[in-house]
């Protein structure tokens, strides 16, 4: 009998949609970077920090998902956040007098690609990806 290689399995951080998620989503990611050898994690931190947060201030049901894993052959990294909602992301018009909506835009700037797709049950998983 022959053994089999399974490909090791992504940690995955699971949260409470509450004011402490952000952080804990930071931590997580400073540690998964650490892990897959990743030394500048600034825009990872702010990307995380920005995805939990509109989680937390707009979906507030159900938990958040928070995976970070490589793309080893092409040397991008993926962070992923899934949440319960069923409200899609909405990138505003640049409003200098704004309050709230600059952080999808920012987080836009940071990576090479974003992007929304539904999960099987109820809710929706917003992924980004860049280059090491």
């Amino acid at each position: 009998m022959s053994a089999v290689a399974l490909a090791p399995e992504t940690p995955t951080l699971v949260l409470a949609p509450t004011d402490r998620a952000p952080a804990e989503a930071r931590r997580f990611l400073v540690e998964q970077f650490r892990a897959l050898d990743i030394a500048d994690d600034f825009a990872g931190r702010l990307v995380v920090t920005e995805l939990v947060t509109n989680v937390y201030k707009h979906v507030r049901i159900g938990h958040i998902v928070v995976r970070i894993f490589p793309d080893e052959p092409k040397n991008f990294v993926y962070v992923e956040v899934w949440d319960e909602g069923t409200v899609l992301p909405v990138v505003r018009p640049e409003d200098h007098g704004a309050t709230s909506g600059r952080g999808l835009p920012l987080i836009i700037e940071l990576v090479q690609e974003w992007g929304v797709r539904p999960l099987y049950e109820t809710g929706k998983v917003v992924w980004v990806r860049w280059a090491l």
